[in-house]
């Protein structure tokens, strides 16, 4: 009993940095997107198709890689506790433009069912914050993809 205790012990002086999954730009993308698709609890195929179009386009993958992205980011988002490490890793490496269009992949992904939950916009606008663009940066990428959604019908 007593070495269990001095083990867990152990392991908690342990660096974190051991158990820290490495996490790429497209998987940092893919749970936030991921994330969007669930929101609602229901698992669309239209919202699955545009999530796999896009990372086949914006990362230049195959549909298997993709497939295969979706997969561990699933994974990761289940895991997940907050957005920071993964809009963090966003920060690092993307400009305003390229948070911009994220925000706007967000928004495609959310509309790509043909209509917008709640909780998705409030998801969406928790990224938006971390990700540090501003409100109008926000309403304005929301009103892009709307019109976008409503001239392709």
């Amino acid at each position: 009993m007593l070495t269990k205790i001095s083990a867990f012990f152990q392991s908690l002086a342990e660096p974190v940095d051991n158990q820290t999954p490495v996490i790429s730009l497209e998987i940092a993308c893919s749970v936030l997107l991921c994330e969007v698709m669930l929101a609602d609890g229901q698992l669309d195929n239209a919202e699955q198709t545009q999530l796999n179009e896009i990372l086949t386009s914006q990362f230049n993958l195959s549909n298997e890689e993709a497939e295969e992205i979706i997969k561990h980011a699933l994974l990761l988002r289940e895991s997940a506790t907050d957005f920071f490490q993964f809009t963090s890793k966003i920060n690092e490496n993307y400009s305003l433009e390229q948070r911009i269009k994220m925000l706007e992949l967000l928004w495609q992904v959310a509309y790509a069912d043909g209509e917008l939950a709640s909780i998705e916009e409030h998801i969406i606008r928790k990224i938006a914050d971390l990700l540090h663009l501003r409100h109008s940066e926000f309403i304005q990428t929301k009103l892009n993809i709307q019109s976008n959604t409503a001239s392709d019908k």
